[in-house]
């Protein structure tokens, strides 16, 4: 398992950005492929987006495609979470996940993330 810290939550409007950062402990970061989850107040956490390993591959929610990108720094064991046009509920706890498997080009469940971060607080206002 690594260690996962995430950074960049706050609150911002309607229509505008934030950029999430989730910093990973250990050498083998590039071994793992690396994902974004939400959870809103009353509701269950839902898939955002994932990312491959070498960051070659990339998924997203619905919800989120073509608002949100997410990327890979693998010389700073870092992946960000890059958030446009931001909508009020986009509110919520967003979490920084990893797992050594590869994932297939689909929906993630959320075991099949080993490692989870603490999250961080995204709040939109209208």
């Amino acid at each position: 398992q690594v260690q996962l810290v995430e950074s960049g939550g706050g609150l911002v409007q309607a229509g505008g950005s934030l950029r999430l950062s989730c910093t990973a402990s250990g050498r083998t970061f590039s071994m793992y492929t690396m994902g974004w989850f939400r959870q809103a107040p009353g509701k269950e956490r839902e898939f955002v987006a994932f990312i491959s390993g070498s960051g070659g591959s990339t998924y997203y929610a619905d919800s989120v495609k073509g608002r949100f990108t997410i990327s890979r720094d693998n010389a700073k064991n870092t992946v960000s979470l890059q958030m446009n046009s931001l909508k009020p509920e986009d509110t919520a706890v967003y979490y920084c996940a990893a797992d050594s498997r590869m994932m297939r080009l689909r929906v993630p469940s959320l075991t099949d993330f080993g490692s989870w971060g603490q999250g961080t607080q995204v709040t939109v206002s209208s």
